[in-house]
């Protein structure tokens, strides 16, 4: 994972859809309701953000209430169960949820980081010194004021890096591509880097995700 700066937390104010993501990279429309603050003191519901990820993965914020979304977006590719063969434990899923909605990120996105990232082993270290399920670089963790080898401070700066790049991108690809080869080389190629490796990882995630819609979809 590439350093970067610690942004704004946001909080989940609702998250109303997901199960509908697209398969093939592009994500079925969904609306993430959030509100600034929500848990604290003085947080009101009237004043929310809104976190729209588009057909194409485009992410756009703007203020208004919690809304619904159009459930009617079907599923275009078959599970993939493979991709779900590694779970996180209870205790990491449970930090990722509360991570997510922390930071308005989409659970879903933030655990296939990991599972991609780590397999979900907070013990893995990489040659480039990147520690933890979330792989957190020692200057990226300075930045993001977390403690890497503190599995909730490991998450929460990995769901934190996250906002960062989707908010700075305005999309999932990119903000992934920016996860794993750092935002300036998203930037100088304008778009995925021709590298093999952030090829291959992006393309990995967005098959899990698409694998976990898929699951989602068929739940009663």
């Amino acid at each position: 994972m590439w350093s970067g700066r610690h942004g704004p937390a946001w909080a989940i104010k609702g998250l109303y859809f997901w199960g509908r993501l697209m398969a093939r990279g592009a994500f079925g429309r969904s609306v993430f309701a959030t509100a600034l603050g929500l848990g604290l003191a003085g947080a009101s519901a009237a004043s929310a953000q809104v976190l729209s990820i588009g057909d194409d993965g485009a992410v756009t914020t703007y203020s208004g209430p919690a809304v619904h979304t159009d459930e009617s977006v079907a599923l275009i590719a078959p599970p993939a169960p493979a991709q779900l063969t590694r779970i996180p434990s209870e205790e990491m899923g449970r930090l990722i949820q509360e991570s997510s909605a922390r930071h308005a990120v989409p659970a879903p996105i933030v655990e296939a980081v990991a599972w991609q990232e780590s397999r979900f082993n907070h013990a893995a270290v990489s040659s480039k010194g990147a520690r933890g399920v979330m792989q957190l670089l020692p200057t990226t963790a300075s930045d993001l004021g977390v403690d890497p080898s503190d599995l909730r401070g490991n998450i929460d700066g990995g769901a934190a890096y996250l906002a960062q790049q989707l908010r700075r991108f305005g999309d999932v690809k990119l903000a992934l591509a920016a996860y794993n080869a750092g935002p300036k080389a998203v930037e100088r190629y304008g778009g995925v880097p021709p590298y093999a490796e952030t090829q291959s990882y992006v393309r990995a995630i967005m098959a899990r995700l698409a694998a976990t819609a898929a699951v989602g979809a068929g739940a009663p």
